[in-house]
């Protein structure tokens, strides 16, 4: 599989546990051989300023974060397109589901996937999209950007049952027919991290529900990266994802 990475995405550029040092690192030490790294491309300043104010570009600029966040933003894009012909996953940061128009909270700065959605959008390559977003914390940011345009779905898990979640994930993921599914890859719901809920397996039946689904609409998938701060298992939890998507049953 694709993933799109950039070494400046180990950089510490903040004090927030998104930007703690070595959890980059942990994702690439286990998936270096089993993936193809594209290098992110940042995003330009008139695609992001499709989903935020200026107001809130400047402010992020002002903090000395536009560059890192500019490019986790580009390679949600880059994510997004190639999902579109073949599963992709986005190896970035900062995340973004917690940063809305004007504002943004949780180690979030600009909102990636509404970033790659609406870009997708606005190129005519999709009609329909679905977002599902499996961290730990509600996507705020998202259903805030993308929750009112009528093209996109956003189902944000709350069980806390972990069967009753797996299931609830699969009914939602099949009772819609989209373009493209895209995954706010969150891994801090994992019995070892924040939320203990999660196996590292569930994440794999998770990424194969999304391909399965996905194949159904005749449809693309792709997944960016959110929380997950438990550095002794978030690189087995991401392949995991990775490699349910990458089946084809």
């Amino acid at each position: 599989m694709k993933v799109i990475y950039h070494e400046d995405f180990t950089q510490e550029y903040c004090s927030d546990p998104a930007a703690a040092s070595g959890r980059i690192e942990a994702v690439v030490n286990v998936i270096r051989d089993r993936v193809t790294f594209v290098e992110a491309i940042p995003a330009k300043e008139e695609d992001i300023a499709i989903v935020h104010s200026d107001h809130h570009i400047n402010h992020v600029n002002i903090a000395g974060l536009y560059d890192i966040s500019a490019l986790a933003a580009g390679g949600a894009i880059q994510a997004a397109v190639t999902g579109l012909k073949e599963p992709c996953f986005a190896l970035i940061r900062p995340p973004g589901h917690h940063a809305s128009f004007d504002h943004s909270w949780g180690f979030c700065y600009f909102n990636n996937m509404a970033i790659a959605i609406q870009q997708l959008k606005r190129a005519g390559m999709i009609e329909k999209a679905f977002v599902l977003d499996i961290d730990l914390h509600f996507g705020d940011g998202t259903v805030n950007l993308l929750g009112g345009t009528g093209f996109v779905t956003i189902y944000n898990p709350d069980s806390y049952n972990r069967s009753e979640y797996l299931k609830e994930v699969e009914e939602k993921l099949f009772s819609e027919e989209v373009d493209i599914i895209g995954i706010s890859a969150g891994f801090d719901n994992h019995v070892e991290d924040w939320g203990n809920l999660l196996t590292t397996s569930d994440y794999s039946d998770i990424g194969r529900m999304v391909r399965r689904a996905s194949r159904k609409n005749n449809g693309g998938c792709f997944a960016i990266l959110e929380g997950g701060y438990n550095h002794q298992v978030l690189g087995q939890n991401v392949m995991a994802l990775i490699e349910g998507m990458e089946m084809e049953g």
